[in-house]
C-alpha cells in the first residue's frame, strides 16, 4: 500500500522464481498474481494481465477459496479485480465488467467482509472508468458502509475516494473535492500511496471546476510527482490528458501546451497498448484540432482508434467519441 513501484516488482520477482523451484500450485498462483499486480500497476498493463491470467488458470475453488482466512483476501476476486483494470484499459470494457461482477458474486457468496470490500471497490472503479456512475456510487456507498462498520480505515477512505471521483464526474465538484482531500488524508495516514495518481487528477478536474486553477495545476503537477516517485503508471494517460484540459480551461489557455500534454497522453497510451486511455487523449486532441479548423486532421486521429473497438459501444467514452465522429464529419 506504501507503494514503490520498482520494490514491488522486484520483491513479486523474488518470489515467483523461488515459487517455480517448488513447483507448488498455490505459491506458483500467489506469484503470479503479485507479479501481475505489480507490472499492472506500473504500467506494463499487457505483461501484468499475463501473469493475471496464469494466476487465474492455477486456482481451484475447492482447494484454493478457504485460503481468504490466510491471505486477507479470496484469491480469485483479487485476481479477478485487478485483471478487470487491464481488460478495460486494453478497451475490452464488456469483459472488464464481466470480472468484476464474478468478484462480486464470489465476495457475497463466501461472506467474509475483507474480501467483499476488495470487490466493491474494484468493480466500483471498473464502473467509474465505464461511466457507469449510479452504479459507481452505489457500490462506493456499500465499501465506505461496510468499511466503517468494520473500523477498516483504509477501505473506507478508499471508499470515500471512489465517491468522491464519481462527485468530480457528475458535476459536484465541491463536494468531490471535501470527499477526496478527507479520503486523501486519511489513506496518508496510514502510510499508503497506492492509487493517488488516480485519485489527483480527479481532484484536479474538481478545482478547475469551481474555477481554483492555482489549486488544480498544483494537484496535477502532484500527481505526475507521484507518478515519478511511485512509478505507479498505469492512468499515466490520463494524468497527463486532464493537464492538457486544464490547460485549455485555464483563464488564458495555452493550445499550445495542451497539445503537448495530449501528444504525451497518447504515446503512453500507445506504448501501454492502453486503447481506452488512447480514445479519450485521441478525443482531447481531435476537439482540439477542431478548434483550430483542421477538421479533416481531427477525424483521422480519431476515426481509428474508435473504429479500433468490438464492445462496450454503450459505455460514456464511445458514446461521446461516436457523437464527436459525427460532428466532425457534417
Amino acid at each position: 500500500m506504501a507503494f514503490h513501484g520498482d520494490v514491488a516488482r522486484e520483491f513479486a520477482a523474488q518470489f515467483l522464481a523461488l515459487a517455480e523451484k517448488q513447483k507448488a500450485i498455490v505459491q506458483l498462483m500467489v506469484g503470479h498474481r503479485l507479479m501481475g499486480t505489480s507490472l499492472l500497476l506500473t504500467g506494463d498493463i499487457a505483461q501484468g494481465r499475463t501473469h493475471l491470467d496464469q494466476a487465474l488458470a492455477l486456482y481451484d475453488p475447492a482447494e484454493h477459496r478457504p485460503l481468504a482466512m490466510r491471505f486477507g483476501q479470496e484469491i480469485r476476486v483479487a485476481i479477478l479485480g485487478h485483471r478487470s483494470m487491464a481488460l478495460w484499459a486494453f478497451g475490452y470494457a464488456e469483459a472488464a465488467l464481466a470480472d468484476t461482477e464474478q468478484a462480486l458474486r464470489d465476495a457475497r457468496e463466501i461472506s467474509h467482509a475483507a474480501t467483499l470490500m476488495y470487490a466493491l471497490y474494484n468493480t466500483s472503479l471498473t464502473h467509474i472508468l465505464r461511466g457507469n456512475y449510479a452504479a459507481a456510487k452505489a457500490e462506493a456507498d456499500e465499501l465506505a458502509a461496510l468499511a466503517d462498520e468494520k473500523g477498516a480505515l483504509l477501505w473506507k477512505a478508499w471508499g470515500m475516494m471512489n465517491q468522491g471521483c464519481v462527485l468530480a464526474l457528475t458535476g459536484k465538484a465541491s463536494d468531490a473535492v471535501h470527499k477526496i482531500t478527507s479520503g486523501i488524508t486519511a489513506v496518508r495516514s496510514t502510510g499508503g500511496t497506492l492509487w493517488m495518481p488516480f485519485r489527483l487528477s480527479h481532484l484536479t478536474r474538481a478545482y478547475a471546476e469551481l474555477g481554483q486553477f492555482g489549486d488544480a495545476w498544483r494537484y496535477i503537477d502532484e500527481a505526475m510527482t507521484a507518478m515519478e516517485t511511485t512509478k505507479e503508471r498505469w492512468c499515466e494517460a490520463e494524468t497527463r490528458r486532464m493537464a492538457g484540459e486544464i490547460a485549455l480551461m485555464s483563464p488564458e489557455p495555452d493550445a499550445a501546451k495542451a497539445q503537448a500534454y495530449f501528444e504525451r497522453a497518447l504515446t503512453v497510451a500507445r506504448q501501454q497498448q492502453a486503447k481506452s486511455w488512447e480514445l479519450r487523449a485521441a478525443m482531447s486532441m481531435a476537439r482540439l484540432l477542431r478548434d483550430q479548423g483542421k477538421v479533416r486532421e481531427a477525424r483521422d486521429l480519431l476515426a481509428p482508434v474508435y473504429g479500433w473497438f468490438t464492445e462496450g459501444f454503450d459505455t460514456l467514452d464511445l458514446k461521446e467519441a461516436r457523437a464527436l465522429l459525427e460532428a466532425l464529419a457534417s
